[in-house]
């Protein structure tokens, strides 16, 4: 079974928005992903919340490491008031353009549909700030967007996103070095298997899982009844970046010569990208079934990446 990467629009907010930032010299948007650790597990956040990512992982965590292998560096600051924050962010943009996030995406009312929070992180791109508001590029889909100060700084606050500190920005971006995608996939991957071993756990609310657990508990879950909202966050988010970030790793990886490792992330892509359709149709039984398959390939590829 040959595997073929994936080209194609996706939730890749912090990936696409640091290759903007990293303008002609960036990696793939699949090297920066695979560096900052998100494809190398699973979790349940509180036992209820599932993601196709590490277990205690949120992007934040994996941000330095990653830019560190990439060969990248940038300045961050975070918090203070919303004045301050404004203050920072214009001084900022006289240098260019300035990575935000996480922002609340339901605030960003830019976007269609969206009228307040919903949980949801976000990252963009601002390019300025001139006559009451933000110039942005949302990696959403929507290239020079422009959004009220009052709503953009409602959104930078992300008062709803558990694991953001209010009005982060990363400025200063800055190539210290050159380095081959090839050179930063190997220097990514003790990184992932910290992640894998469920070893790095920075953001982990009680009651959270990782890895085979998640899968079968959220496998339990779903025979015994998918909520709606449950079923949204896996058909619209979920399913779609998890699905997306493995197939990536699985490229990486065999870039690198790593065939065994690469074969159980595109098993693993597969039967993940395999949930959106028994899930949209209500095909729990099938869901299920395949998040049960799933279980076994974190310790089969910790094993192989080991």
């Amino acid at each position: 079974m040959n595997h073929v990467p994936y080209v194609g629009s996706g939730p890749y907010c912090y990936a696409n928005s640091f290759a903007m930032m990293f303008g002609d010299r960036a990696p793939s948007t699949a090297a920066i992903e695979f560096a900052i650790g998100g494809a190398f597990g699973m979790q349940l956040v509180g036992g209820t919340l599932p993601f196709f990512d590490p277990y205690g992982w949120t992007p934040e965590a994996g941000f330095d490491d990653s830019l560190a292998a990439l060969g990248w560096t940038s300045a961050v600051r975070r918090g203070g008031t919303a004045e301050q924050a404004l203050a920072a962010l214009g001084a900022a943009l006289a240098d260019g353009p300035v990575w935000v996030g996480p922002v609340e995406m339901g605030h960003l009312r830019h976007q269609p549909g969206m009228a307040g929070p919903i949980g949801a992180d976000h990252y963009v791109v601002v390019l300025g700030l001139a006559e009451g508001r933000v110039l942005m590029h949302d990696p959403q889909g929507h290239p020079y967007a422009t959004l009220p100060v009052d709503d953009f700084v409602t959104a930078w606050r992300a008062d709803s996103v558990d694991y953001a500190t209010p009005f982060t920005l990363r400025a200063g971006f800055r190539q210290v070095r050159a380095v081959t995608e090839e050179a930063a996939i190997e220097a990514a991957l003790p990184a992932a298997r910290r992640w894998l071993a469920m070893a790095e756990g920075r953001h982990a609310p009680a009651g959270t899982i990782g890895n085979a657990e998640a899968a079968e508990r959220l496998a339990g879950m779903i025979e015994a009844g998918c909520d709606a909202g449950l079923r949204g966050h896996l058909v619209h988010f979920a399913v779609r970046v998890g699905a997306r970030r493995v197939a990536d790793a699985a490229t990486c990886l065999a870039r690198i010569g790593r065939g065994e490792a690469a074969a159980v992330t595109d098993r693993q892509a597969r039967l993940i990208g395999a949930l959106q359709y028994p899930l949209v149709a209500g095909d729990d039984a099938a869901a299920a079934a395949l998040l049960r398959r799933l279980a076994p390939s974190y310790a089969e590829l910790l094993a192989v990446l080991g």
